[in-house]
Protein backbone atom coordinates (compact mmCIF):
# COMPACT_ATOMS: atom_id res chain seq x y z
CA UNK A 1 0.00 0.00 0.00
CA UNK A 2 1.46 3.29 -0.81
CA UNK A 3 1.86 6.25 1.48
CA UNK A 4 -1.52 7.92 2.20
CA UNK A 5 -0.48 12.10 1.77
CA UNK A 6 -3.33 14.77 3.22
CA UNK A 7 -3.81 17.08 0.44
CA UNK A 8 -2.98 19.89 3.01
CA UNK A 9 0.58 18.41 4.28
CA UNK A 10 3.75 19.45 2.62
CA UNK A 11 5.89 16.16 1.77
CA UNK A 12 9.35 17.23 -0.19
CA UNK A 13 9.24 15.23 -3.67
CA UNK A 14 12.64 14.11 -2.55
CA UNK A 15 11.51 12.59 0.84
CA UNK A 16 11.43 8.68 1.20
CA UNK A 17 8.02 7.50 2.42
CA UNK A 18 7.78 3.78 2.96
CA UNK A 19 4.54 1.44 2.18
CA UNK A 20 1.38 2.27 4.70
CA UNK A 21 2.98 5.41 5.56
CA UNK A 22 0.21 8.06 6.81
CA UNK A 23 0.98 12.08 6.90
CA UNK A 24 -1.69 13.94 8.60
CA UNK A 25 -3.17 17.50 7.68
CA UNK A 26 -0.33 20.55 7.63
CA UNK A 27 2.48 18.02 8.20
CA UNK A 28 6.09 19.27 7.22
CA UNK A 29 8.65 16.55 5.61
CA UNK A 30 11.63 18.06 4.16
CA UNK A 31 14.24 16.10 1.37
CA UNK A 32 16.16 14.45 3.44
CA UNK A 33 13.57 12.02 5.90
CA UNK A 34 13.04 8.94 5.40
CA UNK A 35 10.09 7.40 7.18
CA UNK A 36 9.80 3.29 7.22
CA UNK A 37 6.68 1.73 6.48
CA UNK A 38 3.30 1.98 8.68
CA UNK A 39 4.59 4.76 10.65
CA UNK A 40 1.46 7.10 11.26
CA UNK A 41 2.55 10.94 11.43
CA UNK A 42 -0.43 12.45 12.57
CA UNK A 43 -1.41 16.38 11.77
CA UNK A 44 1.06 19.08 12.40
CA UNK A 45 4.12 17.07 12.58
CA UNK A 46 7.08 18.65 11.36
CA UNK A 47 10.13 16.33 10.03
CA UNK A 48 13.33 18.11 8.82
CA UNK A 49 17.12 17.71 8.79
CA UNK A 50 19.04 13.99 7.63
CA UNK A 51 16.10 11.98 9.37
CA UNK A 52 15.88 8.25 9.09
CA UNK A 53 12.79 6.49 10.70
CA UNK A 54 12.35 2.96 10.97
CA UNK A 55 9.03 1.17 10.98
CA UNK A 56 5.66 1.03 13.42
CA UNK A 57 6.46 4.32 14.79
CA UNK A 58 3.72 6.88 15.71
CA UNK A 59 4.32 11.09 15.74
CA UNK A 60 1.72 12.70 17.24
CA UNK A 61 0.28 16.29 16.80
CA UNK A 62 3.01 18.87 17.19
CA UNK A 63 6.04 16.77 17.23
CA UNK A 64 9.19 18.48 16.02
CA UNK A 65 12.12 16.06 14.92
CA UNK A 66 15.49 16.30 13.14
CA UNK A 67 15.49 19.95 13.90
CA UNK A 68 19.22 21.94 14.60
CA UNK A 69 20.78 21.28 17.47
CA UNK A 70 20.41 24.33 20.81
CA UNK A 71 24.53 24.37 20.22
CA UNK A 72 26.47 27.53 19.25
CA UNK A 73 29.02 25.80 17.90
CA UNK A 74 26.66 24.23 14.94
CA UNK A 75 26.90 25.64 11.40
CA UNK A 76 24.58 23.67 9.26
CA UNK A 77 26.04 20.50 9.17
CA UNK A 78 24.78 17.30 7.88
CA UNK A 79 24.46 15.71 10.93
CA UNK A 80 21.48 13.01 11.82
CA UNK A 81 18.67 11.84 13.79
CA UNK A 82 17.95 8.40 13.48
CA UNK A 83 15.50 6.13 15.39
CA UNK A 84 14.16 2.61 15.04
CA UNK A 85 11.10 0.63 15.69
CA UNK A 86 7.40 1.09 17.19
CA UNK A 87 7.89 4.33 18.81
CA UNK A 88 5.27 6.49 20.45
CA UNK A 89 6.20 9.93 20.54
CA UNK A 90 3.29 11.89 21.71
CA UNK A 91 2.18 15.54 21.38
CA UNK A 92 4.91 18.08 21.20
CA UNK A 93 7.53 15.79 21.73
CA UNK A 94 10.78 17.74 19.91
CA UNK A 95 14.26 15.87 19.17
CA UNK A 96 16.79 17.51 18.10
CA UNK A 97 20.20 16.37 15.28
CA UNK A 98 23.57 15.73 16.28
CA UNK A 99 26.49 17.90 16.44
CA UNK A 100 30.12 17.15 14.72
CA UNK A 101 31.82 17.86 18.34
CA UNK A 102 30.16 14.24 19.06
CA UNK A 103 29.36 11.28 17.34
CA UNK A 104 27.09 13.36 14.98
CA UNK A 105 24.11 11.68 15.12
CA UNK A 106 20.71 11.68 17.96
CA UNK A 107 20.38 8.11 17.96
CA UNK A 108 16.54 6.61 19.31
CA UNK A 109 16.21 2.64 19.30
CA UNK A 110 12.81 0.94 19.62
CA UNK A 111 9.49 0.71 21.47
CA UNK A 112 9.90 3.99 23.88
CA UNK A 113 7.06 5.92 25.03
CA UNK A 114 7.82 9.50 24.75
CA UNK A 115 5.02 11.24 26.65
CA UNK A 116 3.81 15.05 25.75
CA UNK A 117 6.68 17.65 25.61
CA UNK A 118 9.35 15.46 26.05
CA UNK A 119 12.53 17.01 24.59
CA UNK A 120 15.65 15.25 23.68
CA UNK A 121 18.75 17.49 23.04
CA UNK A 122 21.08 16.30 20.69
CA UNK A 123 24.40 13.56 20.08
CA UNK A 124 21.35 11.60 22.96
CA UNK A 125 21.53 8.47 22.27
CA UNK A 126 18.67 6.35 23.65
CA UNK A 127 17.89 2.91 24.01
CA UNK A 128 14.57 0.66 23.27
CA UNK A 129 11.77 -0.17 25.79
CA UNK A 130 11.76 2.70 27.79
CA UNK A 131 9.03 5.21 29.40
CA UNK A 132 9.67 9.04 29.37
CA UNK A 133 6.23 10.94 31.23
CA UNK A 134 5.44 14.44 30.50
CA UNK A 135 7.69 17.47 30.46
CA UNK A 136 10.98 14.79 31.12
CA UNK A 137 14.20 17.04 29.14
CA UNK A 138 17.36 15.16 27.78
CA UNK A 139 20.16 17.59 27.56
CA UNK A 140 22.85 16.82 24.68
CA UNK A 141 25.40 14.04 25.43
CA UNK A 142 23.15 11.82 27.96
CA UNK A 143 22.92 8.50 27.11
CA UNK A 144 19.79 6.35 28.44
CA UNK A 145 19.95 2.19 28.77
CA UNK A 146 17.34 0.07 27.90
CA UNK A 147 13.61 -0.61 30.44
CA UNK A 148 14.41 2.95 31.60
CA UNK A 149 11.47 4.52 33.13
CA UNK A 150 11.49 8.46 34.43
CA UNK A 151 8.87 10.36 36.21
CA UNK A 152 7.40 13.26 35.23
CA UNK A 153 9.25 16.90 34.96
CA UNK A 154 12.69 15.35 35.04
CA UNK A 155 15.52 16.97 33.94
CA UNK A 156 18.84 15.37 32.79
CA UNK A 157 21.80 16.97 32.70
CA UNK A 158 24.79 16.77 29.28
CA UNK A 159 26.71 13.88 29.58
CA UNK A 160 24.31 12.20 31.99
CA UNK A 161 24.15 8.21 31.57
CA UNK A 162 21.14 6.06 32.99
CA UNK A 163 21.90 2.53 33.61
CA UNK A 164 19.78 0.23 31.97
CA UNK A 165 16.25 -0.64 34.16
CA UNK A 166 17.09 2.54 36.25
CA UNK A 167 13.82 4.06 37.65
CA UNK A 168 14.12 7.92 37.85
CA UNK A 169 11.23 9.86 40.51
CA UNK A 170 9.14 12.28 39.04
CA UNK A 171 10.74 16.16 39.03
CA UNK A 172 14.18 15.09 39.76
CA UNK A 173 17.03 16.92 38.71
CA UNK A 174 19.62 14.74 37.26
CA UNK A 175 23.10 16.04 37.30
CA UNK A 176 25.02 12.72 38.09
CA UNK A 177 25.08 8.90 36.38
CA UNK A 178 22.27 5.98 37.60
CA UNK A 179 23.75 2.67 37.63
CA UNK A 180 21.64 0.12 36.04
CA UNK A 181 18.59 -1.20 37.91
CA UNK A 182 18.98 1.16 40.67
CA UNK A 183 16.07 4.16 41.54
CA UNK A 184 17.02 7.39 42.56
CA UNK A 185 14.90 11.14 42.86
CA UNK A 186 15.33 14.39 44.02
CA UNK A 187 16.98 17.78 43.66
CA UNK A 188 19.79 17.00 43.23
CA UNK A 189 19.48 13.27 42.20
CA UNK A 190 20.59 10.63 45.53
CA UNK A 191 20.58 6.81 44.41
CA UNK A 192 17.08 5.47 46.87
CA UNK A 193 18.02 1.71 46.16
CA UNK A 194 17.35 -1.67 43.82
CA UNK A 195 14.41 -1.06 41.01
CA UNK A 196 13.62 -4.95 42.69
CA UNK A 197 10.35 -5.29 40.68
CA UNK A 198 12.36 -4.33 36.97
CA UNK A 199 14.78 -6.92 38.26
CA UNK A 200 11.90 -9.43 38.37
CA UNK A 201 9.96 -8.45 35.55
CA UNK A 202 13.21 -8.92 33.88
CA UNK A 203 13.50 -12.16 34.80
CA UNK A 204 16.39 -12.50 37.20
CA UNK A 205 15.99 -15.75 39.57
CA UNK A 206 15.53 -14.27 43.34
CA UNK A 207 18.90 -15.14 44.58
CA UNK A 208 20.58 -12.82 41.61
CA UNK A 209 18.20 -10.38 42.68
CA UNK A 210 19.60 -10.87 46.34
CA UNK A 211 22.78 -10.46 45.16
CA UNK A 212 22.35 -6.98 43.79
CA UNK A 213 20.82 -6.07 46.56
CA UNK A 214 23.30 -6.96 49.22
CA UNK A 215 26.07 -5.43 46.96
CA UNK A 216 24.07 -1.95 46.27
CA UNK A 217 23.60 -2.07 50.76
CA UNK A 218 27.27 -3.00 51.37
CA UNK A 219 27.96 -0.18 49.09
CA UNK A 220 25.86 2.56 50.65
CA UNK A 221 26.90 1.46 53.83
CA UNK A 222 31.41 1.67 53.26
CA UNK A 223 32.71 5.13 53.89
CA UNK A 224 33.93 4.52 50.34
CA UNK A 225 33.50 6.53 47.56
CA UNK A 226 31.37 3.83 44.99
CA UNK A 227 34.34 4.10 42.48
CA UNK A 228 36.63 3.21 45.28
CA UNK A 229 34.80 1.02 46.74
CA UNK A 230 34.54 -1.79 43.18
CA UNK A 231 38.24 -1.28 43.09
CA UNK A 232 39.00 -3.11 46.06
CA UNK A 233 39.15 -6.84 44.90
CA UNK A 234 39.01 -8.10 48.83
CA UNK A 235 35.47 -6.10 48.69
CA UNK A 236 33.96 -7.41 45.82
CA UNK A 237 34.76 -11.14 46.06
CA UNK A 238 31.78 -12.70 46.57
CA UNK A 239 29.89 -10.61 44.26
CA UNK A 240 31.70 -12.64 41.35
CA UNK A 241 29.27 -14.28 38.23
CA UNK A 242 26.61 -11.78 38.62
CA UNK A 243 25.85 -10.13 35.23
CA UNK A 244 23.94 -7.31 36.74
CA UNK A 245 26.64 -6.41 39.07
CA UNK A 246 29.24 -6.82 37.02
CA UNK A 247 27.62 -4.71 34.55
CA UNK A 248 27.10 -1.95 37.64
CA UNK A 249 30.67 -2.05 38.41
CA UNK A 250 31.70 -1.38 34.72
CA UNK A 251 29.66 1.91 34.96
CA UNK A 252 30.70 3.04 38.02
CA UNK A 253 34.31 2.27 37.06
CA UNK A 254 33.85 4.37 33.50
CA UNK A 255 31.57 7.07 34.73
CA UNK A 256 33.09 10.49 34.23
CA UNK A 257 30.46 12.80 35.91
CA UNK A 258 30.18 10.66 38.52
CA UNK A 259 27.38 8.25 40.09
CA UNK A 260 25.01 10.05 42.21
CA UNK A 261 25.25 10.53 46.25
CA UNK A 262 23.18 7.84 47.94
CA UNK A 263 20.31 9.05 50.01
CA UNK A 264 20.82 10.16 53.43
Amino acid sequence: MEASIHETAIVDPEAQLGEGVVVGPYSIIGPHVKVGKDTIIHAHVKIDGHTTIGEGNEFHSFCTIGAPPQDLTYNNEPTETIIGNQNIFREYVSIHRGTQKDRGKTTIENKNLFMSYVHLGHDVEFGSSCIVANSTNFAGHVKVGDKVILGGGCNISQFVSLGTGSYLGGASAIDRDIPTFCTAYGNRVRLKGINIIGLRRNGYSKQEITEVVDFYRMMEANPLSPRAFVDHDELMEEFKGNAIIDQMVNEIRKSEVGIAPFMS
